[in-house]
C-alpha cells in the first residue's frame, strides 16, 4: 500500500500489542516456537502474528494471519499457538483468531527472517 491509499486517521490496520505487559516477552518467545511448515522460520518473525493482546487477568487474544488463504496447516496453526503459549507461566487462557485483513506480505517479516531466507 502506498501512502497515497493509506488511510490518514481512524483505527490503525493492526491492532496495537500489549507490550508492556510483563508476560509480552515471553509469549513472544513461545510464538518463535512455532513454525510455517513450508517456510524454515518461525511465525513470529514471518510477521504471520499480528496482535497479542494480554488482558489484567493474563487472558491472551493472538490475531493471526497466514502466508496465504489456501495454506494447507489454516486448521491446524491456531492450535500450534495455543499449544505454544498456553504453558507459559502466568498465562490463564489463550484464544487464537485468524484474520486476512490486512493481507500478510513480504514486508512484514523481521530481518531476522529475511536474511534466514536469503532476501537480504
Amino acid at each position: 500500500m502506498n501512502d497515497a491509499t493509506a488511510p490518514m486517521e481512524g483505527a490503525p490496520l493492526i491492532k496495537p500489542s500489549s507490550t508492556e505487559h510483563p508476560l509480552y516477552d515471553k509469549i513472544v518467545e513461545a510464538c518463535r516456537t512455532v513454525y510455517d511448515p513450508e517456510i524454515p522460520v518461525n511465525i513470529y518473525d514471518l510477521g504471520l502474528v499480528y496482535t497479542i493482546e494480554i488482558s489484567d487477568e493474563n487472558k491472551v487474544m493472538i490475531i493471526m494471519t497466514l502466508t496465504a488463504p489456501g495454506c494447507p496447516v489454516a486448521g491446524e496453526m491456531p492450535g500450534w499457538l495455543v499449544d505454544a503459549v498456553s504453558p507459559v507461566d502466568g498465562v490463564q487462557e489463550v484464544d487464537v483468531e485468524i484474520t486476512w485483513d490486512p493481507p500478510w506480505g513480504m514486508d512484514m517479516m523481521s530481518d531476522e527472517a529475511r536474511l534466514e531466507l536469503g532476501f537480504m
